[in-house]
């Protein structure tokens, strides 16, 4: 009975190891930019890689930061996690969606990323929002960094 016991907590242990193995993300753990952890948010995370190396990001909102702390920085591509899977996928060929009920990421619009279209219809038909591409889902993300700053600059006044 106790050999019984063993050989199940043993395959429990390695069960569960497996399975936290498989939901770590690539390199960097946390978000450059805001510090959040990319595990948690593998469904939002995005990898920026530029000509000379490469960094990783919670969220499209961190990367507009990123950019913006890089300038100059030649982009080779853009890779963000799928909404319904985490699994990294091309972010310029992605089906995103703006909006909805669901809470974004490090915005108070979310940008969600989907590697079917089906899925992002189907996730619009349940939370709202709309269809978008990458740019404009960027210059969403980039107009509400440009808020942030105003917001910031100007002692709470918007100009």
């Amino acid at each position: 009975m106790k050999r019984l016991w063993l050989t199940v907590f043993m395959v429990l242990t390695m069960g569960t190891a497996c399975l936290a193995a498989e939901k770590s993300v690539e390199a960097p753990a946390d978000c450059k930019q805001c510090g959040m952890n990319r595990t948690q948010f593998a469904h939002s995370r995005m990898v920026v890689t530029y000509k000379d190396g490469s960094t990783g990001t919670c969220s499209i909102n961190c990367v507009v930061v990123d950019l913006e702390a890089n300038k100059g920085r030649e982009v080779k591509s853009f890779q963000v996690g799928d909404y319904d899977t985490g699994k990294l996928i091309d972010a310029k060929t992605a089906i995103w969606v703006i909006g909805g009920k669901k809470k974004g990421v490090m915005t108070p619009v979310a940008k969600w990323a989907f590697a079917e279209k089906s899925r992002a219809e189907k996730f619009i038909k349940e939370n709202g929002g709309k269809l978008a591409t990458f740019d404009d889902v960027l210059k969403a993300a980039e107009n509400e960094q440009e808020g942030k700053m105003m917001h910031k600059d100007h002692g709470g006044h918007k100009m």
